[in-house]
């Protein structure tokens, strides 16, 4: 009985972990974006230089997350999460004190090195201790995402009015230092299951129809978020509207994890809640085109949940797929990798069409066509 007891409090401990560790992943991502001012200044750089010092982060993520996730499956994600956080704190550090531009972006790669881990990692953790809600633990986590997000974003300019950005910098990777010390302290496993993956199971994943459709869910559902976060207030504005309206979209992508993840937990065919997710989704992006100011926020709202709530099926999947969860790592350092494909790219297009056509309507349509069809078409696709 005891020994039960003791299982639920560390599953549920691991499950705050899963939480600390994505808030942790995108807090020191994104702090660097509010130091766009100051740091152009202080080293006379240009937009596109400050632009590449946040995407070098973002490569590092591309480049990484795969590897990660073969080591996790062949070691235990314990031990690859150890490393993980020792290198993204270091760097953390590293980056307060760089002494020019090029250290900088470096120190930001390095930084995303270590974090390229931390997806696959957090599956396997809710594959070992979340086995009877997967979707749910999924959704808590994908849930810090959005948290750290919003933290760096909103408390990066606060702590700047009060200090220099190395300090910043400092303060945040004292955090990451803190997370690091309680996981190496507190951290166990259930006697941690490795695997015999070899390089033949990756060329196994790669062939995987269903990994290719899980991969198009996250293209599309991760870039349709990306690029209507960052297009938002500017759309908003060309409304004739608060920009300030745009928070509804990172409210609903707080919601979506843990709420889409209990209800799929409770849905055998993940597919039907997919197909129903991609049908609001593209209905609500073209309100945001033409509903009135009430249904606009609710619109608003819609979008970030059920964009996210994809983003949340797709990640559970690998978890519990019984071809896909002997290599859950690899699979989704796999599809979170080249899943930034849509945020690389649809941004520029959304733009585009803009400079284009003078107004945002098709910029909206083309994201909302996406959504749809990614999302209602790739629900047929048998598993």
């Amino acid at each position: 009985m005891s020994l039960s007891r003791n299982t639920r409090e560390h599953s549920r401990m691991m499950l705050g972990f899963s939480f600390i560790f994505a808030f942790l992943l995108h807090l020191l991502l994104f702090s660097v974006a509010p130091m766009a001012t100051v740091l152009m200044d202080e080293m006379e750089i240009s937009h596109a230089q400050f632009g590449f010092i946040f995407s070098s982060a973002m490569v590092s993520l591309i480049l990484f997350r795969l590897p990660w996730g073969f080591l996790a499956d062949r070691v235990g994600y314990l031990k690859v999460s150890k490393i993980s956080l020792l290198l993204s704190t270091g760097f953390a550090v590293a980056r307060a004190f760089a002494p020019g531009y090029l250290p900088l972006v470096a120190s930001q790669f390095f930084v995303g090195l270590g974090m390229a881990a931390v997806m696959p990692c957090l599956s396997l953790m809710v594959k070992e201790w979340s086995t009877k809600s997967p979707g749910f633990s999924t959704g808590v986590y994908v849930s810090g995402f959005a948290a750290g997000n919003a933290t760096a974003l909103g408390l990066t300019p606060y702590l700047l009015g009060v200090m220099d950005w190395r300090q910043v910098f400092l303060v945040y990777a004292g955090f990451s230092a803190a997370v690091c010390g309680a996981w190496l302290c507190l951290a166990k496993d259930r006697a941690e299951t490795t695997s015999a993956i070899e390089l033949k199971d990756l060329e196994r994943l790669v062939k995987d129809r269903y990994v290719w459709v899980l991969l198009l869910f996250l293209v599309a559902s991760m870039g349709c978020y990306d690029t209507l976060a960052t297009w938002m207030p500017k759309v908003l504005e060309m409304k004739q509207f608060s920009s300030a309206l745009a928070s509804l979209l990172p409210l609903g992508f707080f919601v979506a994890g843990p709420v889409v993840g209990l209800v799929s937990d409770r849905i055998r065919d993940k597919r039907r809640v997919v197909g129903l997710l991609g049908l609001v989704a593209a209905t609500a992006m073209v309100g945001i085109n033409y509903a009135p100011f009430s249904i606009l926020l609710v619109c608003l709202f819609l979008v970030g949940f059920t964009t996210t709530g994809v983003t949340t099926i797709s990640l559970t999947a690998p978890v519990e797929h019984k071809r896909l969860s002997p290599v859950a790592g690899s699979a989704i350092g796999l599809i979170s990798s080249l899943g930034n494909i849509g945020p690389l790219l649809m941004p520029v297009l959304f733009g585009f069409l803009i400079d284009v056509t003078g107004t945002f309507h098709a910029s909206v349509f083309s994201v909302a066509a996406l959504a749809g069809a990614v999302f209602i078409l790739g629900s047929r696709v048998s598993e």
